[in-house]
């Protein structure tokens, strides 16, 4: 199963990818998110571990890549409250190239039993109000 979200942002593609590559800030423009800290390793760097904490739990997740020529992430839950499994998932940020804002879109492929309801709490609990949250970060 998978889920997907995207939106286009008043900004360069430079400018958000230098903000989103950091895979320690999630908390900071992640609704709901009170804490978000690297446990292993360099968040700029593949192979970090971060602990996310929020109202549904405790997630850890582990960066897989971190592409600045694509300016693309890609990253899997190791824990997770919510009943999913083999959950990868990937951001990228790209130039919209008639008005040099960012298109940003935000996807993860994953396996549950309850597939159509996981799929729904991914992109509407947490890719579409994180996309939201980005456009008061930057703002017209």
């Amino acid at each position: 199963m998978s889920a997907y979200a995207s939106t286009v942002l008043n900004a360069s593609a430079e400018e958000v990818w230098d903000y989103l590559r950091d895979f320690g800030n999630l908390a900071e423009w992640l609704p709901g998110i009170t804490l978000c800290e690297i446990e292993e390793g360099d968040g700029l760097r593949p192979g970090a571990v971060r602990r996310i904490e929020g109202p549904g739990g405790t997630f850890r997740e582990r960066l897989l890549t971190l592409d600045d020529g694509s300016r693309s992430a890609t990253y899997e839950i190791l824990e997770s409250p919510l009943p999913l499994r083999d959950y990868r998932g990937l951001y990228r940020v790209s130039p919209v190239t008639d008005s040099g804002r960012a298109f940003v879109e935000w996807s993860a492929a994953f396996e549950a039993d309850d597939e159509a309801k996981i799929t729904k709490i991914v992109t509407r609990g947490i890719f579409e109000p994180g996309l939201a949250a980005l456009h008061k970060r930057f703002p017209s």
